[in-house]
This record gives C-alpha cells, structure tokens and sequence, in this order.
C-alpha cells in the first residue's frame, strides 16, 4: 500500500513538474532585413514573421522555433553601374531556430537572454532588378535554395504573453557571385497555449 502511495504521488509530482517547464506557443512580428552585398548600397525591407515555439525547462531552457517569414533587401549600384532605384529581392522562408537560453525571475514575469543556430529553406524568391541592372550585375539572380545562421537576443514573458528582440547573421552566403549574407532584426509578441 506504501508502495502504491509512493507511487502515485512520484507520478503527479513528475506529471505536474514536467508541465511546468514546458511551454508551447504562437508568435508573429516584424522582420527588418538587409543583405550585405561586394559592390552594392543595401538598405533594410520590412518583412513578417509567424510560427509556433516550445520552450523546455525553466532558469535554464531550449526553445526550438518554426515560422513563415519574409526578408531579403533593396539595392543600389555603387561605383557607376546601372540602376533605376527600385531593385529588390523578397524571400519568403520558412525557418528552423535551435535556442538555448536563461530566464531570470518567476515563470510568468522574467528576462531572457538566447542564442543559438537557425537554417532556413527560401521557397520562393522574388525578385525585381531593371535590365541595366542585371547587365551590369551578372549572376545577382544566382541566390541559394537554404541559409544557415544565427540568432541572438533578448526577451520577456509577462503572463502568458511573450516578446523577443533578436539579431540574426548569416554564416553562409545567399549568394555567392556577390558576397551576399543576409542580416536581420526580428520584433516578435507571441501567446503561450500550454
């Protein structure tokens, strides 16, 4: 009867401690994005983002991520070459975050600091350069299929409300006749479910 007791009262204190340091989550927000490129003027795109997240652990946690979102960059040629102003390029990704991170103060109310690896699959390029541009900037078309980067940041939770401000660098080329690796910064608010 001990035994059973025992038992019992170990499987509801694992079952209701297991819930309380996981997290599953909706998010969206804001992308400011700019592609850092040899021999062209960049400047930022606003763009989106939308997902789901999970968070495992408390003081000390991970939050793998999945989310749509839009980024890419406005160009301009340097040096002379040809432009008529409005050249661009849009991706649309869907993207695969890894973060480990510390939290501070209680569950519903604390700071966090994260970091980590992210991969992202471009399934759709939009691009918009003039002829006289893509004359004079051979290959700007040759942008790749996936990046991987990183992600850095800060964030919140207030109840079950959630922000994050993060930084995200590129470690590899978006294209590589040019140099180009995308960066960005990402706003986000998201809601905890469980």
């Amino acid at each position: 009867m001990k035994k059973a007791l025992f038992s019992i009262a170990l499987l509801v204190t694992l079952t209701f401690g297991a819930k309380a340091q996981f997290i599953l989550g909706v998010k969206g927000g804001a992308d400011f994005s700019r592609i850092k490129a040899d021999n062209l003027s960049a400047s930022t795109l606003t763009g989106y983002q939308a997902g789901i997240f999970m968070r495992g652990g408390n003081s000390v946690f991970f939050q793998p991520e999945i989310y749509l979102n839009s980024s890419g960059s406005k160009f301009t040629a340097q040096n002379g070459g040809a432009s008529a102003g409005g050249e661009s390029v849009r991706f649309t990704n869907i993207s695969f975050p890894l973060l480990f991170g510390g939290a501070f103060g209680p569950r519903n109310m604390n700071f966090r600091i994260l970091g980590g690896p992210v991969y992202s699959a471009i399934i759709d390029k939009n691009r918009q350069f003039s002829d006289g541009f893509i004359a004079t900037h051979p290959g700007i078309y040759n942008y790749v299929s996936n990046t991987l980067g990183y992600q850095g940041g800060i964030g919140g939770d207030i109840g079950a409300f959630t922000i994050d401000l993060r930084y995200e660098g590129g470690l590899t080329q978006i294209n590589k006749d040019y140099s180009q690796r995308q960066n960005m910064w990402s706003l986000s608010l998201g809601f905890k479910v469980l």
